[in-house]
């Protein structure tokens, strides 16, 4: 489940790949999404996704530095890190404007993407959201993501999921572990201005209902919706539905000069 013609990108001594579904310029109108990705994984679990939304809008998914097949950093890379590159790379591509949404970890990049860079995201969208403080330790993150996998999840999910996580290898996964664990989403997210979506499957152990709906409660303009029937990757397992949520909800301005301009 791999998108086709990703392009090498670097920024800040960082190297990923970026996939995108793009409509020709000159084209009808559209919005731009962009897809970040959480720890050990790869654009691959967003394919199903990124195909849906492509339908009717610009899609930007990545492959960050040291996962999926791209090259691994030396060092430990803090968020703030990946949303520069993030960022750099978006402005190489054009982007002025987009709707970002980020899974798992990634849900702390697009938070901090946001934060950094308001005139660039129009709204955000967080699924699967962590870290829930009651599972604030890696023992219990680890086992909620064990239930998730045993339960909630489709074959073709956990293949794609422990693939990639076979490829990013313990060590990087190790060394990023401790970001994630420490990145203090729910006090971050009450800066977040623009409109802010969380979705969650509802069979998700690893983003509990309380925990997503505090996190929707403390950002201004904080809403919550859930994905009936599916797990912690539901981007993969229900496609349709999660892009439905995304698209009837998202207050986007398009590509190009607005009507009447």
């Amino acid at each position: 489940m791999k998108l086709s013609d990703g392009e090498d990108i670097e920024s800040g001594g960082l190297a990923g790949r970026l996939y995108r579904s793009v409509a020709p310029a000159g084209d009808v109108q559209r919005p731009t999404y962009v897809l970040l990705h959480g720890i050990g994984v790869s654009h691959r679990y967003f394919a199903r996704l990124h195909r849906e939304l492509s339908l009717a809008a610009d899609v930007y998914s990545f492959d960050l530095p040291g996962f999926g097949d791209a090259p691994k950093p030396r060092r430990q890379v803090p968020v703030g890190e990946y949303v520069a590159f993030v960022r750099a790379a978006l402005a190489a591509a054009g982007v002025t404007s987009c709707v970002v949404i980020g899974h798992s970890m990634g849900t702390q990049h697009a938070v901090e993407l946001a934060l950094q860079e308001p005139e660039l995201v129009d709204a955000v969208v967080l699924m699967g959201p962590v870290v829930d403080p009651r599972r604030r330790s890696v023992a219990r993150q680890a086992l909620a993501l064990t239930r998730d996998a045993m339960f909630s999840e489709s074959p073709s999910a956990n293949a794609i999921v422990f693939a990639d996580y076979f490829r990013a290898g313990p060590r990087w996964y190790l060394t990023e572990l401790p970001v994630m664990m420490q990145y203090p989403l729910e006090a971050r997210i009450r800066g977040i201005s623009q409109p802010l979506l969380v979705l969650r499957g509802s069979r998700d152990p690893v983003a509990g209902p309380d925990w997503c709906r505090r996190l929707a409660s403390q950002a201004p303009q904080g809403s919550m919706t859930e994905i009936s029937g599916h797990g912690h990757v539901f981007q993969h397992t229900a496609p349709g539905p999660a892009a439905a949520a995304i698209t009837s909800w998202a207050p986007i301005r398009r590509r190009g000069p607005f009507p009447g301009a």
